[in-house]
Parts: structure tokens; sequence; C-alpha cells
């Protein structure tokens, strides 16, 4: 379960800053709303869950101060407004609503129909964008190094699936199960990316936020789900083995960092048997997680899962192998991971 999910980590704004010169360090809006965060992990917790909805969407406008639900621009069913950005998260939104619900069998993020809350606008030239256990928000960005985050479907679909992972596996934020928290959202901000924009494995270009980049950090992206280590694309370069496993405490030991190792093994899976069969086949994997399970649980979960999916003729015969496969390349099937994690 997320203490901070935000699409960028820290270390990223860290090194703009140290490159531009430019300010990026401004006192994190996400930081404000921990005790709410904190709340909402308890009420998922408890024991009687929360009464079924109808997954409406509600999205308000914080006008470019530092609260939530300021102003209700648009309800569900309510027609657009002239407002940019209240429009794209609201269609965005019934899209990414409509893959869980008809392709996943997931009805909004808790499985119960639980409202869909986005807040646009936030703060003054807020880079970044995050969940807080209630709400989606969203920074217009700078203008330029980064354009409004909510008009990115793959980074309104990376928070959204950080609040289907807190009602699913209920990942803790830190270390393994922390990456592989970001490394769902990745997957599923690709996943839907894809899907929006009638592209496939092959046709995808495989990056996340790249639609967010302003003229500064034009032809760059926040990550590559194909080339984590890449040094020249993504500006968050992670590692793609175990053997450069990130062992520090920076990132809460590591979560966007070393999700670059699981976000690897889903490309090399889906390259194989296709991007929407390999988002179907992680999604069931990612229900059979708990609160501290770690890549190897990851890959024990998806092998669990094949079967069930290739008899129904979800995935093709050949999965259990090209999972192997994938899984081995990335140094988590292996004597590697034994020896690094």
């Amino acid at each position: 379960m997320c203490h901070r999910c935000t699409i960028l980590p820290r270390r990223i704004l860290e090194n703009l800053e140290k490159e531009t010169h430019a300010q990026f360090l401004t006192t994190d809006l996400s930081d404000r709303f921990r005790v709410k965060r904190s709340e909402a992990l308890l009420r998922v917790s408890g024991p009687d869950g929360f009464p079924p909805g109808n997954a409406d969407r509600w999205v308000y406008d914080s006008q470019h101060t530092e609260t939530q639900r300021q102003k209700l621009v648009r309800g569900e069913g309510q027609p657009a407004t002239r407002d940019k950005d209240v429009n794209t998260v609201y269609e965005h939104a019934g899209f990414i609503r409509r893959y869980f619900e008809e392709v996943l069998r997931w009805n909004s993020l808790d499985n119960q129909g639980m409202d869909l809350i986005f807040n646009v606008h936030l703060g003054v030239g807020y880079n970044n964008a995050f969940w807080d256990g209630d709400d989606m928000s969203f920074g217009d960005g700078d203008g330029k190094y980064f354009r409004g985050f909510a008009r990115a479907i793959d980074v309104t679909a990376h928070e959204m699936t950080h609040g289907v992972v807190q009602y699913t596996a209920k990942l803790n934020y830190n270390g393994q199960p922390g990456a592989l928290n970001e490394h769902f959202a990745d997957v599923f901000g690709t996943v839907i990316k894809q899907l929006h924009k009638k592209q496939n494995e092959h046709t995808g270009d495989w990056l996340l936020g790249n639609e967010i980049m302003g003229p500064a950090l034009e032809g760059h992206a926040i990550r590559s789900l194909k080339a984590p280590g890449d040094t020249v694309i993504p500006l968050d370069p992670q590692p793609a083995h175990m053997l450069d496993y990130y062992t520090g405490e920076e990132d809460y030991h590591g979560v966007h960092i070393n999700s670059g190792i699981p976000n690897k093994a889903f490309y090399l899976v889906a390259m194989q048997v296709g991007t929407f069969a390999a988002g179907r086949l992680w999604f069931e994997a990612l229900k059979k997680l708990h609160g501290n399970s770690g890549f190897r649980d990851l890959y024990s979960a998806l092998s669990e899962s094949i079967p069930a999916l290739a008899g129904s003729g979800h995935l093709p015969p050949s999965a259990s192998q090209e999972v192997d496969k994938a899984f081995a390349e990335v140094g988590i099937a292996g004597t590697v991971y034994e020896a690094v994690a």
C-alpha cells in the first residue's frame, strides 16, 4: 500500500534541479495527504468493507490551490466543460474503468463500484500526480519541463492502478513489495495506453509519461518498460537485471528504481504472448499476492495463474515457457536472485 504514490519519484526532480538549476523540489503536495492516506488504508483493512457503488466519476478543480475537492466541475453523466484537463481526465477514467470492468471483471478500484475522484490544477506549476488512498490528483506542470499530468492516459491509469493494488494485494510501499506496487501501476498504464491508441506489443512505444514532457524534455519519457537501463530516453533509468538491484535506502529502498526489473520481464512476456494477454495474466497474479510479496512471489503467482487462462484460451500454450524465460533473463528465476535479493 502506498505511502507516497507519485508518478515522478523524488530522484528525477533532484536530478533535473541539478542539471537545469531550475526549482523542482518545492514541498511535495503529496506529503500533505499522508494522514488522509493512512486513514484510507485503515478502512481497507477493516472487516466491514464498503457498500456497492456505481463507479461514478467526479472531477474537481483545485483552482491552483493546494486543496482537494475545491470545486466540483463535472460529475458522472454531465456534459463536457470548457476545461481540457477536466474533460480529458473524465474521458480517460471512463476508458480505464471499462477496461477493468469488461476485460478483467473488476468493478472500479475496489471491485465494489467505488466512486472515482479526480483533482486537476492542483497547486501552481506542480510537477507531479499522485494517488493518496482516496483521490487521484494532478498538477499542471511548469510548462517548460512538464505539461499537464491529467492529459496522458498512462499517467491516469498508473494512479488508478495504485488504487486497485490497494484493494487487492495491498502491497507495502517499501523494498520489493513497493517495487511491485510501482511495477503493476506501470504495467497497466502501458497496457491501457496501447489499448486506447489501438496499438499492440509491436506498435506501442513502451514508454511511460512521454506525452507530458514539456518542450525542454521533448523526446524523453518518465520510464521505459522495453529498456529500463537506457540512459537517454527515460528520465528514470532503472536496473533491468537483478545483478544491478539497488540495495540503498533512497526511494523507499528502491520502489521506483527496482520496478524496472519486473517491468522488463513483463515486456519480454508481452512480446511473445501479446500485451493484452499478458495484462490479463498479470492481473490474475496480482490477486494472489499479499502485502509483503517480492519478485519471486510474482513469478510464482504468474506460474500458478497460467493453466486456467491457457485452458480458457486467453493465453497461448507457450505462456509458461515464456514466463520462465523472461524471469530468468532478468535474474528473478535462478541463482542470481538468491545471491543479491
